[in-house]
């Protein structure tokens, strides 16, 4: 399958559905796209036939906020129609809210208080050992929520409890919806702190590249006594140059002109996705 031509189709479904909704978290849906992508099509054991299978794995959106990202990917998954998302998106009464909802199948965890997903899903990695099952736990963090204390509760939790069958990832746009995140909260040394508390962790460079994602969660199932953390290098907005590293896109619903602009952004670069992988 051709991973970066699926990524801008279910970037298209995401922005349709922000302009249905009348609102969404757009920016950071576009920057963690790829690594949804990758886990939910080239990583984990979940389907919509196994989705109460004790033994699948589990993700919990913790960055809940970019619900709408996690809506194309389980859309195209088939976990519910991907046009019953778009018309129903924030409307009164509709189960496809703006946070993730776990009364929806695929939805491990209602989510969006920022911090509260990491130490959530130590607790399911350290459930799923208990009970001898082989399963992995992923849990997707924004960077801006890193400045949260219970992340680092949990953090020397899971160093603590050697979770190797626990991988947290790092959507690191750089952005926050108050600036820059080395200006609200530094944390350019994750690397070193992650590994103090007993982490492995792999940088991707080029975090929006499925290829590149893929290896770093095939190098996370190969280690053995640790919990792992994949820094993923991203770009809020990616995939759309007028939407590309600007904070004023963290929340926004695109105008007539900028939904045209960002549909053939798209389209153009599908279509190179595609001359790519076929030459």
């Amino acid at each position: 399958m051709n991973y970066r031509a699926l990524s801008y189709d279910l970037r298209k479904n995401t922005v349709d559905m922000i302009m249905a909704g009348k609102g969404g978290h757009i920016g950071g849906d576009m920057s963690v796209m790829d690594i949804l992508i990758t886990l939910y099509f080239r990583q984990m054991n979940i389907s919509p036939q196994n989705c109460e299978d004790p033994d699948r794995d589990l993700l919990v959106m913790s960055k809940g906020h970019c619900v709408e990202a996690l809506y194309s990917v389980l859309a195209a998954k088939g976990f519910f129609p991907i046009e019953k998302v778009i018309a129903e998106f924030s409307k009164f009464g509709s189960p496809f809210i703006g946070h993730p909802n776990n009364k929806l199948p695929g939805i491990e965890m209602n989510s969006g208080s920022l911090g509260h997903g990491l130490p959530v899903s130590i607790g399911m990695a350290l459930a799923c050992r208990m009970n001898g099952r082989k399963n992995r736990v992923y849990v997707v963090m924004g960077d801006g929520e890193l400045a949260e204390g219970s992340v680092w509760e949990g953090v020397m939790a899971a160093g603590m409890y050697h979770l190797s069958n626990l991988c947290a990832v790092v959507d690191r746009n750089r952005l926050q919806i108050s600036g820059i995140t080395e200006e609200v909260m530094a944390q350019d040394d994750l690397e070193a702190r992650f590994a103090t508390f007993g982490w492995k962790v792999i940088r991707v460079s080029e975090g929006n590249d499925s290829d590149r994602l893929n290896e770093a969660f095939e190098n996370a199932k190969m280690t053995e006594d640790r919990p792992v953390l994949v820094i993923a290098d991203t770009l809020k907005g990616f995939g759309a140059s007028i939407m590309e590293n600007e904070i004023s896109w963290h929340h926004h619903v695109p105008s007539r002109e900028e939904y045209e602009q960002i549909m053939q952004d798209f389209a153009q670069r599908k279509e190179r996705a595609l001359h790519e992988y076929n030459s």
